[in-house]
């Protein structure tokens, strides 16, 4: 949310302010500022008149802070350091800074993390702050840079770059295949289904896909990836799950296709910022590395 411009003092009046409230003097603020003393004085009083609040008492040649000048010569002395930090930072490194990144828990552990240490090696300047989210995320009361987030791509007032589709697989365990001895699409339905919740009806459109006219109501639904990943390895039935998410448990065997029929998911993955972040350098930074990334992954 941006402050009306009448909240947001002229930073020279801030500036004449901070340093006679650090020094006790407008005569010494004046010579640590390189002004005069009347213009000091004068900042300050056009700062307290803007504020309708005395920040100051004056008595001769001495100033002290009222209580009201207290609390806001702490407050103008932080934000005025951040400034100067950032300002620091920026100069010393124009296209570092901090990205604040929400992400989904699985996409983040699985396939972004393992991926980072090049992201950092190429832009050593830009620190990562990533936080994961399951549930939707609205950029209007929370302070991200941009998320990683699946489904569509319409959300209000943002740019968005697509990274991939989802592939699904029906995936179980080795002893469950020997077990049910799958050979067609309708022989699925012989063992448990699994299913997550984000997804539901997914099995009935792989049926479908593959020929099979009929529904199938998975009686096992996981919130999360995780467990319903290991409910598969475990035995306890058959999952469709992101081919791209488990390419471990497939080169280790604990997971094998259940039969070679993978379906395109309605489900895309995209990267997400606000409009009005687009041009900021280590989110451009960002998108630039992902591309080439995401252009490995088999579709």
């Amino acid at each position: 949310m941006s402050l009306p411009r009448r909240y947001l003092p002229p930073l020279h009046h801030l500036a004449a302010f901070e340093a006679a409230a650090r020094l006790s003097s407008f005569s010494a603020a004046a010579r640590e500022l390189d002004l005069t003393q009347s213009a000091v004085s004068k900042q300050v009083a056009a700062l307290e008149s803007r504020l309708d609040t005395v920040l100051f008492t004056r008595d001769r040649q001495r100033v002290s802070l009222t209580a009201a000048g207290e609390n806001y010569a702490d407050e103008v002395r932080s934000a005025l350091h951040r400034l100067a930090s950032a300002t620091l930072q920026l100069r010393a490194n124009p296209t570092g800074g901090a990205l604040r990144l929400a992400v989904l828990p699985t996409f983040a552990t699985r396939w972004l993390a393992p991926r980072l240490t090049d992201f950092v090696r190429q832009h050593p300047g830009v620190t990562l702050n990533l936080v994961t989210r399951i549930h939707p995320f609205d950029f209007r009361v929370e302070p991200f840079d941009a998320a990683i987030t699946v489904g569509d791509s319409n959300w209000p007032d943002t740019a968005h770059q697509t990274l991939m589709q989802e592939t699904l697989i029906p995936a179980c365990a080795p002893a469950l295949k020997a077990q049910h001895r799958f050979a067609a699409p309708a022989d699925v339905l012989r063992a448990p289904l699994l299913n997550l919740a984000s997804r539901s009806g997914v099995w009935t459109r792989w049926l479908k896909h593959h020929g099979v006219d009929s529904s199938a109501d998975a009686p096992l639904v996981f919130d999360q990836f995780a467990t319903a990943a290991q409910a598969a390895i475990s035995g306890l039935g058959t999952a469709l799950l992101p081919d791209f998410l488990i390419e471990h448990e497939l080169e280790t065997g604990l997971l094998v296709p259940a039969l070679p029929l993978p379906i395109t998911s309605d489900s895309g993955y995209h990267l997400v910022w606000p409009k009005t972040r687009g041009d900021y350098p280590p989110l451009a930074a960002f998108r630039s590395w992902l591309t080439p990334q995401t252009a490995q992954v088999p579709s």
